[in-house]
């Protein structure tokens, strides 16, 4: 058990190292109301983000809310404090902490069964360009949103995360997994070059789609304030990451193997 705690606080302390805590903060302090897991402490909550999810818990929990852990499903652990008592020299008993213990919890996307009280978006099975998602292994998944983090791509875990079905925010994602495979490995940090590179090719695919009324403005405003980190316009932050930008798109709009296979046949 020892070793359980020690590797959960090794991964805490990689992920600062890495720039992936102040985000996960930032997301947890707005946990899915009536669950157990928002009376958690924030360490346990900032644990859960990292694992993908914003709802866990326990067997016997999961069974209270009619639901049964998919079988073959893999455990995280989360600390809670170890207490027992002590009596004091006037003979008064009372709680003492005497350290940390792990216990196991399995994620909600891991469960089957009744329903939630709560509900997360559903991600649209007509999403476009979900199939490419899907040709490169990625998993598309519905977290409850928290109005300000509205989703996030985890390389480790070839995972797209969404708090909202619009289609700007799983472009911008997907982007995101795109110049991953562009560029062999994203930074761990929140790189002003690789949200311009997410947030402008985003813009480009909802033009396709023809969802520029809604998000046009939205894009320019976030690729400005990631701009100025870099002390550059808007402007130059987008010439500055053009190149990057072409192969996304290209890559993102190639059709899949075995559809081009088939394309090359009809014409001879």
């Amino acid at each position: 058990m020892t070793a359980i705690i020690e590797k959960a606080i090794q991964g805490i302390v990689a992920r600062f190292e890495e720039g992936d805590i102040p985000e996960a903060i930032a997301y947890s302090l707005f946990p899915a109301p009536d669950i157990p897991s928002s009376q958690w402490s924030l360490l346990n909550r900032v644990l859960l983000f990292l694992a993908g999810t914003m709802d866990a818990r326990g067997i016997r929990q999961w069974n209270q809310a009619g639901r049964k852990v998919k079988k073959g499903s893999k455990a995280i652990y989360i600390l809670v404090p170890r207490m027992v008592k002590k009596e004091s020299d006037a003979g008064e008993e009372r709680d003492v902490l005497i350290g940390f213990m792990c216990r196991p919890v399995f994620r909600v996307e891991d469960t089957e069964g009744e329903p939630l009280d709560y509900e997360p978006p559903k991600v649209p099975d007509n999403l476009p360009l979900l199939d490419k998602a899907m040709e490169w292994g990625i998993s598309v998944e519905a977290l409850p949103g928290n109005g300000r983090y509205y989703g996030c791509y985890s390389p480790e875990e070839k995972s797209i995360s969404m708090a909202t079905p619009e289609e700007t925010v799983f472009f911008h994602e997907l982007a995101h997994a795109a110049h991953d495979r562009v560029i062999g490995g994203l930074k761990r940090t929140q790189d002003w070059k690789q949200e311009i590179v997410a947030e402008l090719a985003a813009a480009v695919l909802c033009t396709l789609v023809g969802k520029t009324s809604k998000t046009l403005g939205n894009s320019h405003r976030y690729i400005e304030e990631y701009a100025k980190t870099a002390g550059v316009s808007a402007v130059q932050g987008c010439l500055r990451v053009l190149g990057d930008v072409e192969k996304v798109l290209k890559l993102i709009l190639e059709p899949a193997p075995e559809k081009e296979e088939q394309e090359d046949r009809m014409a001879v």
